[in-house]
């Protein structure tokens, strides 16, 4: 990292990211360990869900990892932590119920993941190549070069941007889905909210994060010209 005016506030950040990921953590594991009231595992969850909203042919597949789960827009499948995938817990039910409210945006079009979708392959590639070209135009005295990085900076920005609605609207499906199969009662409807919301603000996070770096890597830029 190159040390700019807002160095403090991206380690502040950061700090503040590895909160939120001990906070998803326990949070997660807590209603982990909450066995939901109609038994039900979050394949049987997504199954359910996914054959309700017309999308009987989307498989939902176990997979290896902790928080592993993802809707693959590519594939077509949801995709379950192994944990999820088994247990008939309450986070079990809200990871799954939100992988397939992400089926359900793709069903539908919506703009921001069509959006995201397209942008996800060349903004990757950019998010890579911004430190290197930022670094050779700090060093070689390149303004080219760091107003470049500068830019693929900003599309990082704008990726996390995208995210933000996707991911929100993702886990508004779930909670409307749970609530009204009733799926969730009492104070299983809360430990849901309360797994989403933690995994929400991981993406804040990670928007905050992003910003910080684009007004850092900005002032940099313009110290050099001056």
């Amino acid at each position: 990292m190159i040390f700019g005016p807002y160095t403090f506030l991206i380690l502040i950040i950061f700090v503040a990211s590895l909160l939120i990921q001990a906070y998803l953590s326990r949070t997660y594991s807590r209603w982990g360990n909450v066995r939901n009231s109609r038994n039900l595992t979050g394949a049987q969850v997504a199954r359910l869900m996914l054959d309700e909203n017309g999308l009987s042919h989307i498989p939902v597949n176990a997979v290896p990892g902790n928080l592993s789960d993802h809707y693959d827009p590519i594939r077509k499948t949801v995709n379950l932590s192994e944990a999820n995938y088994h247990v008939p817990s309450v986070s079990a039910l809200a990871v799954a119920a939100h992988e397939v409210g992400h089926a359900i945006q793709d069903k539908v079009r919506m703009p921001a993941l069509v959006l995201r979708g397209q942008l996800a392959v060349p903004l990757s590639l950019g998010m890579n190549l911004a430190p290197l070209l930022l670094l050779a135009g700090v060093f070689l005295q390149l303004s080219g070069l760091l107003w470049l990085g500068v830019i693929l900076f900003a599309g990082a920005l704008l990726f996390h941007l995208i995210t933000l609605p996707v991911e929100f609207d993702a886990s508004r499906r779930a909670l409307a889905y749970l609530n009204s199969r009733g799926l969730v009662a009492g104070r299983e409807s809360q430990g849901a909210r309360n797994v989403l919301t933690a995994a929400a603000l991981t993406y804040v996070a990670g928007f905050a994060m992003a910003l910080a770096q684009l007004l850092n890597v900005l002032g940099i830029a313009r110290s050099q010209n001056d």
